[in-house]
C-alpha cells in the first residue's frame, strides 16, 4: 500500500498544475488486452471491445445494449422463421471495396469454426441458415421462430470475404486480414505493449474524432491510476476500486460509472466422478461431491457475499443472486443472493456425508476482471474455515481460458471449481443461460462456455422454448423460470455484479457502458 501511494503521490505531482493540452491521439490503458485481432477466434469482452473499432455487426447495440442499426440499416420478420436485413449501399471496406451480402454469408461460414477457439460464437451462429437475395439484401433463415435473432446477430463481427475468410488467426494478428468497416483501421499490434489504430477518412458513418487511438495495457491498477495521473495516458478502463473514492474528489479527474451486464460466479465440476482438483481429507481419492446439490448448496452457503463486496471490490460491486442484475431481459424476480450461513451449510455437508470435508482447488485468471485473484482467495478461504480445505491456483487469462476449456482429457475442461465471469453480449438472459447452463452440445452451439458440464433437460427445454416464443412477456416469464431451476440447483454460484468504472483526465468524458467496452468512439474532448 505505501508502494502504491508513493508512485501515485509521484505521480500526481508530475501532473499538478500541467496544462491539459489533447492532442489528435487518444491513449488508453487496458486493463485486460485483447487475445487476438481475429473478430472470430475467442468470445471475449476484451476482444470484442477493441475490435469494434476495426469491425462492425449488421446490428449495433449502444452504451446500454439498446439495438441500433450499423451495417444493416433495417430489419424485420419476414414471417416466422425468416427475418431480412436490408444492408447499406454506401460502406466501403478498409482498402475501398464494397461491403456486399456476400461478406455477411462468408461471416456466417467462419465465425463458428475457427481452429483453437477457446470460447465460441457458435452459440449465436449455428442453427441459422443465410440467403443471399441480391447484393444488399440477406435472409436468415431459423428451423422456428426466433425473436432474438437481431440481438443474436448483434454479436458477429462482419469481416471481408476478400482478406478474411480464409484467414488465419495469425493473419489477423499481423493485419493482413484485419480490413473491417468500422471509424478505424488496424496499424500495429504487439502483444503485452500496444496496439494502435488510425482513423478511417472514409469511414460512412459519423467521422472518428481522434486521428490515431492507442491502447496500453497495464494490467496492475496501481500503474493504471499512475498512468493517468501523470498524463502517459488519457483515460483508463477498470478503475481500482481502492483508488475509486479518491480519485472522485480529484478535480483533475472525472469518473464515470454504470451498473455492468457481468456476473462473477464460480463453476463447479457436474459430470465427472473421480474430479481431478477434488480430494478426501487425507488426500486420497474421493467421490466427486461436487455432484451433490447438498454440497453445492453448502459451498455456497459458506461464501460471505457482503464481505467480498465490501472488503475485496470496496463496495463497487452489487451482490448477486442470478445472471444478471435487475432491471435486464428474463431477469427472475425471485432470485436473491444466498446468505452467508456456515452453519447450515455444516448441516448440509454432514447429511451428504462429507461433514468431515475435503479438498478441493480453485483456480481462476489473476489478470481478466477487477480483483479477481483477491476473489479466489477469499472464496478459498472462506471455504477453508467452513472445513473444505481450499487451495488456490490463479494463472493469466490466456492459460486459464484455455485450459478450463479444453486442457483436460479429450479436450475436457481441465479444473474442477473455477472462478470466472460472464457478460450478456445480447442484453438478455438467453446469452448465459445457452452459453453457461444449457448442457453441452458443440454440434448444436449450447453450452460452449459451460465449463462444469452442467445439465438439467428442463433448462434446455424452458431456454429452447423461449428462444422460439415471439411474445416479450412469455419469453421473459419462460427465461426467468429456466434461471431459477439452474441456480437453485446450484448449476453456478453467483458471487457478485461488476460495477463498470472509466476515469479520464480533465477535458475528456466517456460515456460509460453496461457491456464493459472501452471503445474510442465514447470519448470526447471537452467538459
Amino acid at each position: 500500500m505505501l508502494r502504491r501511494l508513493a508512485l501515485i503521490a509521484a505521480s500526481a505531482a508530475l501532473f499538478a498544475g500541467t496544462p491539459v493540452v489533447f492532442a489528435s491521439d487518444l491513449r488508453v490503458g487496458l486493463a485486460s488486452e485483447p487475445t487476438a485481432m481475429d473478430p472470430h477466434f475467442h468470445n471475449l469482452s476484451p476482444n470484442n471491445s477493441l475490435l469494434g473499432h476495426i469491425f462492425q455487426s449488421l446490428v449495433g447495440q449502444d452504451e446500454q445494449q439498446r439495438l441500433v442499426p450499423e451495417l444493416a440499416e433495417s430489419w424485420r420478420a419476414v414471417d416466422n422463421t425468416t427475418w431480412e436485413f436490408k444492408l447499406r449501399k454506401n460502406v466501403k471496406w478498409h482498402d475501398g471495396s464494397p461491403f456486399t451480402a456476400d461478406d455477411v454469408l462468408a461471416t456466417f461460414a467462419r465465425a463458428p469454426n475457427v481452429p483453437g477457439s477457446p470460447s465460441s460464437f457458435a452459440i449465436y451462429v449455428k442453427g441459422k441458415t443465410l440467403v443471399k437475395i441480391d447484393d444488399h439484401t440477406v435472409h436468415i433463415k431459423t428451423p422456428e421462430a426466433y425473436p432474438l435473432m437481431p440481438n443474436d446477430i448483434s454479436t458477429i463481427y462482419i469481416i471481408s470475404k476478400k482478406y478474411g475468410e480464409s484467414g488465419k488467426t495469425a493473419d489477423y494478428n499481423s493485419g493482413k486480414a484485419a480490413i473491417g468497416t468500422g471509424p478505424y483501421k488496424f496499424a500495429q499490434y504487439t502483444p503485452g505493449d500496444r496496439i494502435v489504430l488510425e482513423r478511417n477518412t472514409a469511414y460512412w458513418g459519423k467521422k472518428p474524432e481522434w486521428d490515431k487511438v492507442i491502447f496500453r495495457p497495464i494490467k496492475a491498477g496501481p500503474s493504471r491510476v499512475a498512468a493517468l495521473l501523470a498524463g502517459d495516458v488519457d483515460m483508463i478502463e477498470a478503475v481500482p476500486s481502492v483508488d475509486l473514492a479518491r480519485l472522485k474528489k480529484d478535480p483533475k479527474v472525472s469518473v464515470n460509472q454504470t451498473t455492468s451486464n457481468r456476473v462473477i460466479y464460480l463453476h463447479l465440476d457436474h459430470w465427472r466422478d473421480d474430479s481431478p482438483f477434488v480430494k478426501a481429507k487425507d488426500g486420497g481419492p474421493i467421490k466427486n461431491p461436487l455432484r451433490d446439490l447438498r454440497v453445492r448448496q453448502a459451498l455456497s452457503k459458506l461464501i460471505d457475499r457482503d464481505s467480498i463486496v465490501s472488503h475485496v471490490m470496496e463496495d463497487d460491486a452489487i451482490k448477486a443472486g442470478q445472471l444478471l442484475p435487475e432491471g435486464f431481459f428474463g431477469v427472475s424476480d425471485k432470485l436473491k443472493p444466498v446468505a452467508f450461513d456456515p452453519s447450515g451449510a455444516k448441516k448440509l455437508l454432514e447429511a451428504a456425508g462429507v461433514g468431515g470435508g475435503f479438498q478441493l482447488t480453485i483456480h481462476g485468471p489473476n489478470d481478466r476482471y477487477p480483483n479477481d485473484a483477491k476473489i479466489a482467495e477469499a472464496v478459498g478461504q472462506m471455504l477453508t474455515r467452513g472445513g473444505i480445505d481450499t487451495k488456490v491456483a490463479t494463472m493469466t487469462r490466456s492459460v486459464f481460458f484455455r485450459d478450463a476449456t479444453t486442457g483436460g482429457a479429450d479436450k475436457t475442461p481441465k479444473f474442477s471449481f473455477i472462478l470466472v465471469g460472464w457478460g450478456s453480449g445480447t442484453g438478455e438472459a438467453s446469452s448465459p443461460l445457452k452459453s453457461l447452463l444449457m448442457s453441452y452440445d458443440r454440434e448444436k452451439g449450447y453450452g460452449g462456455a459451460n465449463r462444469g458440464r452442467y445439465s438439467n433437460a428442463e433448462v434446455d427445454k424452458l431456454t429452447i422454448e423461449a428462444l422460439s416464443t415471439v411474445d416479450d412477456t412469455r419469453r421473459a416469464a419462460l427465461l426467468a423460470k429456466a434461471t431459477e431451476i439452474a441456480i437453485n440447483d446450484v448449476g453456478i454460484i453467483p458471487l457478485h455484479y461488476q460495477i463498470n468504472t472509466w476515469a479520464t483526465r480533465k477535458g475528456l468524458k466517456y460515456t460509460a457502458r453496461a457491456d464493459e467496452y472501452t471503445q474510442a468512439m465514447d470519448a470526447h474532448a471537452g467538459n
